[in-house]
């Protein structure tokens, strides 16, 4: 097999079609495994291999931008199709400790788009590519190696009475989630798995879809309501596609929304947002509540490792997979996957590759690790920069309810267009000692 010629990518969902994409450029013929059989065309209904695909999702401005990177003109679709969009600023109303914080805008347009028909739609356009080859309902059982390099997957398939294969590859990347076994790999293979960090949340969602009436959030697309010391539980309101609400509810540490309409809109009374109660129990359900429960956030820290084998990369949530209140995971994905791109066509070695989305998941990570610990049930070290910032933080969005210029800061930082330490401007600063009196 001539060198670049195939690539194979194990795990069809969002990471994983992006991923392919990324490599179609640059590998004669690109091999995408999946383990559920694959539907065609675009649609609202969830695939049965994304547990919580039911549920709440946002795409974040990094997200978006990668997105358009890798698929030229998706956003432009997306918008013509009908999926609600606006600015991610302006058109979204962000409630703080049971306070709306005051928008503004920041110039990037965020869409409301529901997990399955975002999944859906980069599935068709990735599934058009001519070298890719699509084989599903199958398992992967391993990886084949000689001489320190990966050089194929083994599969399964489900049906037909077909026997173990392998897939020849002169790379293989794993994008298969949270529940990668490259770690197990490895150590079958004589490497190091990588270390580990770990933070409990015990996370559980509980969502219903709803029919509301037109505009009834008040001309926003979204409405967040995030959880705080003083009140742990928190909820996204979300008009997508077809103009249904997507209402999800969550509470941490064992706390979970009960299933039935009257202990689900009881529960969404506590959050303290009018959008959550008089709005929520105005309108009409649609479906039975979905449940999903989170355990914990994991990262892998590939990028610390001294050995790796040739020919295999991990990306997604097989890196590390965040808690989904933060809507993070989808858009690092995609962050990830551009950077797969730009790699790609010199030959992308593992360690450059993980060297170069480490700073890519660094952020996210800040952000979850910091804002968790602000609750004290949840077990981890709370450093003093940790307390600190989460200090400045509440001070931010309490002034942040007056002001607009912080909430569009707190924006950028949220969708990963701007670092954590820009909130620390001596301008933006200065706006938070005096609690928002400068305000616009």
């Amino acid at each position: 097999m001539a060198t670049k010629d195939r690539a194979v990518v194990l795990g069809g969902s969002v990471a994983g079609l992006l991923a392919a994409r990324a490599l179609a450029g640059s590998y004669g013929e690109v091999v995408l495994v999946e383990r559920d059989p694959l539907p065609a065309g675009t649609s609202t209904t969830p695939r049965t291999g994304v547990p919580h695909g039911r549920h709440a999702h946002g795409l974040l401005v990094g997200g978006l931008r990668a997105i358009e990177t890798l698929l030229p003109g998706a956003t432009a679709d997306l918008v013509d199709a009908g999926v609600p969009a606006g600015d991610m600023c302006g058109g979204i109303r962000l409630y703080a400790d049971g306070h709306p914080l005051r928008q503004g805008t920041i110039g990037e347009l965020g869409l409301a788009v529901s997990r399955p028909y975002l999944e859906s739609y980069v599935r068709t356009r990735v599934l058009d590519i001519a070298n890719l080859k699509v084989i599903d309902g199958c398992d992967v059982a391993g990886l084949d190696s000689d001489a320190g390099a990966v050089t194929g997957a083994r599969i399964h398939r489900r049906s037909g009475g077909g026997g173990g294969e392998t897939v020849p590859a002169d790379l293989v990347v794993d994008a298969t989630g949270r529940g990668s076994r490259t770690p197990r790999w490895l150590t079958e293979m004589g490497y190091a798995a990588p270390a580990e960090e770990r933070l409990e949340i015990n996370l559980s969602y509980t969502t219903r879809k709803f029919k509301m009436a037109p505009d009834g959030l008040g001309g926003n697309h979204t409405v967040i309501v995030a959880p705080s010391v003083t009140n742990p539980r928190g909820g996204v309101l979300q008009v997508v596609e077809q103009g249904r609400a997507v209402a999800t509810v969550f509470g941490i540490l064992g706390d979970a929304a009960p299933a039935d309409l009257d202990g689900f809109l009881a529960f969404a009374r506590t959050l303290r947002a009018p959008e959550f109660d008089g709005i929520l129990r105005a309108a009409e359900p649609l479906d039975d509540p979905a449940i999903f429960r989170f355990p914990a956030s994991v990262r892998r820290r590939y990028e610390r490792l001294d050995r790796f084998p040739a020919g295999l990369l991990v990306i997604g949530d097989a890196i590390c997979s965040f808690n989904p209140q933060y809507a993070q995971g989808m858009s690092v994905s995609a962050m990830e996957a551009a950077t797969l791109l730009r790699m790609a066509p010199d030959g992308v070695s593992a360690p450059e590759f993980f060297r170069a989305v480490a700073p890519i998941i660094d952020v996210p990570w800040e952000i979850v690790t910091g804002s968790d610990l602000a609750h004290p049930g949840v077990p981890g070290e709370r450093t003093r920069t940790i307390r600190f910032v989460n200090a400045y933080l509440r001070r931010l969005q309490a002034a942040a309810r007056r002001d607009a210029t912080l909430t569009e800061a707190f924006a950028r930082v949220l969708n990963l267009i701007a670092p954590p330490r820009s909130l620390m401007r001596p301008d933006l600063a200065a706006r938070v000692l005096v609690g928002g009196r400068a305000a616009r």
